[in-house]
């Protein structure tokens, strides 16, 4: 079950502390986390991209302090900052390229103007690779030695971790797997990224619209239907609703969209051979707490026991994330602190 742990207060926490950055298109969340993994604070602040990135910057160095103040820390009890931001980036270089859900924020120095702004180093990482590193250190994979994440949402991110190593690629782009090709048909549906087929265009909440419009044009009958009809916004928590309470399109799109994914889950499997793989974001349709999520998850594991080799079908755990939104800062923390101890010992 997803859950937002509890803050402890700081005569709990393990020292060193670090703070962790969550760094997203509509919202920055900031939170100071001990050498275990527990949070001691969390704040979440407007990103307002169009200020552009030198402000965002500043305003994340200023979430910073607040949150070691609100932490009741001091700074010098902090290690080191940990940056988890959306694509496309160089990593080496602490550059964010031409992230989409950030426009104008093209080559910007970000690892670099966060350093000066707040006076820590700064542990540069993807965002999915932060929260799938958030969910291997202290959340549901904290008992497995390799983990994919998909983080299902607006797109699908993803991220690979094999014994605390982070899957980051050549050239910054690894663990891209929401952009894998399930479908190669000429005509096959368009991805944001530009590309047609991929993961995304099939399970993202952008895709599942999509996917929803055209069956509605085909069955234009249920309850959905007729809330669309009547001027409701088309949603994946629209889809949700209308499946839980028993509409025959709106359950059919969802178990859909949980064989495309497992497509994509017996690919990584395949390819990586992992103890876990794990699904988070928005769009898990209610996870554990709800009827409709269990029976998504069930049917992610029914697809993948007919498609997968049966060694793997049998022995890769297949679950929900239990972080929530908390998992990217922690996740930053926790790749800040692992630059820390590779630093310390070098």
């Amino acid at each position: 079950m997803s859950h937002q742990p509890h803050c402890i207060p700081i005569a709990e926490a393990r020292l060193p502390l670090y703070v962790g950055v969550d760094l997203g298109g509509t919202n920055i969340k900031v939170g100071v986390v001990d050498d275990q993994g527990l949070p001691l604070s969390r704040l979440s602040i407007r990103t307002d991209p169009k200020r552009g990135p030198e402000d965002g910057a500043q305003r994340m160095a200023e979430a910073v302090g607040q949150a070691i103040r609100q932490a009741g820390a001091t700074r010098d009890q902090v290690a080191r900052v940990g940056l988890g931001s959306p694509g496309t980036m160089d990593i080496p270089a602490g550059l964010l390229l031409d992230p989409p859900n950030l426009p104008g924020w093209m080559n910007f120095p970000i690892r670099a103007r966060l350093e000066k702004h707040c006076g820590f180093s700064v542990t540069f990482e993807n965002d999915a690779n932060a929260a799938a590193y958030g969910e291997f250190w202290v959340g549901c994979g904290r008992a497995l030695r390799s983990m994919v994440m998909f983080t299902l949402g607006t797109g699908i991110g993803c991220g690979v971790i094999i014994d605390d190593l982070i899957l980051q690629g050549e050239h910054s782009h690894g663990a891209e797997c929401g952009h894998i090709i399930i479908d190669h048909r000429p005509d096959a549906p368009l991805c944001s990224c530009g590309q047609t087929g991929h993961l995304e265009a099939y399970c993202s909440a952008k895709g599942v619209v999509r996917r929803t419009r055209e069956a509605l044009a085909r069955r234009p009958e249920g309850t959905l239907a007729r809330a669309v009809a009547a001027g409701e916004e088309l949603t994946p928590l629209t889809l949700a609703r209308e499946a839980e309470a028993g509409d025959a399109l709106s359950l059919e799109i969802v178990l859909d969209t949980a064989r495309y994914l497992a497509v994509g889950v017996v690919n990584l499997m395949h390819t990586i051979d992992p103890n876990g793989v794990v699904l988070g974001g928005a769009m898990t349709f209610g996870g554990h707490e709800s009827r409709l999520g269990r029976r998504f998850l069930e049917v992610v594991r029914e697809e993948v026991h007919r498609r997968a080799f049966p060694v793997l079908a049998e022995r890769t755990m297949i679950d929900f994330a239990t972080l929530g939104g908390d998992a990217g800062f922690i996740g930053a923390a926790g790749v800040a602190r692992l630059e820390h101890s590779r630093t310390k010992h070098a």
